[in-house]
């Protein structure tokens, strides 16, 4: 039994990714800055100190480092506290897995690249981030890979899940869909959704394979968030509903965002190891939860 540690245990994809560990047979260590159960163990991983006093106590053979601060403006509004939670905390737990000879599984994203000279990335691309969280991320991603040897990082594209306690886009579109029938949706950006239960399912299979390295794992197709809020429109069933398609200047904001974060599963599937669904049937199966 493999004895994992995770960090971020509370947030959208530890959710459903540390339920997928203990279903497969892993003992897990849950941990969190803010703890939303008492099964759930309080942990900082911005304090080196407490992070080595943890892991010790723990003695893990595996370590997958989910926390993060992803609120992309928040980054970069304040780069000091963008920095400290996503690349120095990284470089501790990083350290940490060195000095212990175990592997490391890391959460990065599409925000990596630039979104300018293509429409969709492979993991041969080259990063040139457009944000500060980008930027937090890369570091991270090279800090990893100068510390160990025996590691996976996973860039996902646009996360979604969390159910009924999902405020972000999908959930905001089916709240604001109860109440009214006209909504907008940008639609000069295009990604790659991201369901935290399919990507949870998969993260398992690839780390038992023991396959290292650097994977892109998003659902299949590339959209915008104006396809995604059609979709969700037709899954609800609601009628006399018009989704208004505007572009990204319609909602200013803080940080800048590529035209395209769209990923490509390339390595996962030379690997035989792709089995991540349409995001299109992962949304109608996601809505329907949401809905219950």
């Amino acid at each position: 039994m493999t004895r994992t540690l995770v960090t971020g245990a509370s947030g959208m994809l530890g959710n459903d990714l540390c339920p997928a560990l203990l279903k497969g047979g892993f003992q897990v260590y849950p941990t969190d800055l803010a703890p939303d159960s008492k099964s759930i163990d309080a942990l900082d991983v911005r304090e080196k100190e407490k992070v080595n006093d943890y892991i010790k106590k723990v003695n893990p053979s595996l370590i997958i480092h989910l926390a993060a601060e992803t609120d992309v403006d928040k980054c970069e509004i304040d780069r000091k506290h963008a920095s400290l939670t996503n690349t120095e905390a990284t470089a501790n737990i990083a350290i940490a897995c060195k000095a212990l000879g175990i592997p490391l599984v890391f959460i990065s994203t599409g925000a990596v690249f630039d979104g300018k000279s293509k429409d969709i990335f492979r993991e041969t691309d080259k990063p040139n981030p457009v944000n500060f969280y980008g930027k937090t991320k890369v570091e991270a991603e090279q800090m990893i890979e100068k510390a160990l040897t025996n590691y996976f990082i996973f860039r996902a594209g646009w996360m979604i899940g969390g159910g009924k306690k999902d405020k972000k886009f999908v959930g905001k579109i089916v709240n604001i869909l109860k109440d009214k029938n006209d909504i907008s949706a940008v639609i000069d950006k295009k990604g790659t959704p991201t369901f935290t239960e399919d990507f949870s399912a998969n993260l398992l299979r690839v780390i038992k394979t023991g396959h290292y390295g650097t994977f892109h794992m998003a659902n299949q197709g590339v959209c915008t968030r104006f396809d995604i809020a059609l979709k969700i429109v037709e899954y609800i069933g609601k009628k006399g509903v018009t989704v208004k398609p505007v572009t990204s200047d319609a909602f200013p904001l803080p940080a800048p965002r590529g035209d395209s974060e769209a990923l490509e599963n390339y390595k996962l599937k030379l690997l035989g190891l792709d089995h991540m669904p349409r995001w299109e049937d992962s949304l109608k199966k996601y809505v329907g939860k949401i809905l219950e």
